[in-house]
C-alpha cells in the first residue's frame, strides 16, 4: 500500500500553517521556535515526497541542507535564548527587543 503524493503534499501544507500560525500568534520564544522548525520540516516532507515521486536525490539533498539549517538554528537559537532569559527573565518576545535601534 502506498501513499499518493497529494496526501504528502497535503500534509506538508497543513504543517506549515501550523507552523506558521505559532510563530504568529504566539509570544512564548521557545514556541515560536518549535514553530519554526515544524515548518522546516514541512518543507523537507514537500522536498521528499516529490523527490519520490520523480526518482533523483535532489530533493533529499535539498532536504539534508535544511536539516542542517535547523539544526544551527536550534544551537544559536537556543543561546540566545538563554542568554536572553538570564538577563532578563523574560521569554517574551515582545519584551526583547535589545536591537532595536
Amino acid at each position: 500500500m502506498t501513499v499518493p503524493l497529494p496526501a504528502y503534499v497535503l500534509l506538508s501544507i497543513l504543517l506549515f500553517v501550523l507552523g506558521g500560525l505559532g510563530v504568529l500568534l504566539r509570544r512564548t520564544a521557545l514556541i515560536v521556535f518549535m514553530s519554526i522548525e515544524l515548518m522546516l520540516n514541512s518543507v523537507n516532507l514537500a522536498f521528499l515526497s516529490f523527490a519520490r515521486m520523480h526518482g533523483d536525490l535532489s530533493g533529499q539533498l535539498v532536504a539534508f541542507f535544511v536539516l542542517v539549517v535547523a539544526a544551527v538554528e536550534v544551537v544559536v537559537g537556543l543561546a540566545m535564548l538563554i542568554a536572553l532569559f538570564r538577563a532578563h527573565r523574560a521569554m517574551d518576545v515582545d519584551e526583547m527587543d535589545l536591537l532595536r535601534g
